[in-house]
């Protein structure tokens, strides 16, 4: 089953599970969101074409994140007029996960649909485990740590105690110049 729906001006074919960016949409992080502009539906055997939308159909997503798409660059040039701007432009982009197609008015209300989605998390067990690994795993990068600076102090300790040596320099002989006396003029 897939469906087509219209946001920020362009048009998306998704199923359930696809993660796809759109235009920014002014939710926060984790919420979810209706999207009711459902252009078409397809269940495997027909066709619900709308004009210009289907009636009662809407498509569930929740929002993972908010980022800055590709930089764009933007080259502005009049030629034999030295004219030349360039500007860059990073538009900001909404991730979102399509978690249910719906038609006939059938989409669960928003906070249901986020009580569903929090019941998921809770009951995945893998999540506890891992999260028990990892701070074990930051301890003891602690403790190497620690033993390195300790090793560096002992070497540093152990360089001090020495004695430095003292470099002998060849000798030099001295030369002295003599000073020429200097002339008198007769003026």
């Amino acid at each position: 089953m897939f469906a087509i729906i219209r946001t920020g001006g362009k048009q998306y074919k998704v199923k359930v599970n696809d993660i796809i960016k759109i235009e920014k949409l002014g939710t926060e992080k984790g919420a979810f969101v209706s999207l009711d502009h459902v252009l078409l539906i397809n269940d495997g055997k027909k066709n619900l074409l709308g004009s210009p939308q289907v009636e009662g159909a809407t498509v569930q997503a929740e929002v993972l994140d908010h980022i800055k798409d590709e930089k764009i660059i933007v080259f502005k040039k009049k030629r034999r007029q030295n004219y030349r701007r360039k500007k860059g432009h990073r538009q900001i982009q909404t991730i979102i996960k399509i978690s249910g197609i719906y038609t006939d008015g059938k989409a669960p209300s928003l906070s249901d649909a986020g009580k569903a989605a929090a019941d998921k998390v809770k009951k995945t067990p893998g999540k506890k485990k891992a999260e028990k690994a990892a701070p074990e795993k930051k301890a003891a990068s602690k403790k190497v740590a620690e033993k390195k600076t300790a090793a560096k102090k002992e070497t540093a300790a152990k360089k001090s105690s020495k004695k430095p040596v003292e470099k002998k320099t060849p000798a030099t002989k001295k030369t002295e110049t003599k000073k020429k006396p200097a002339s008198k003029s007769k003026a």
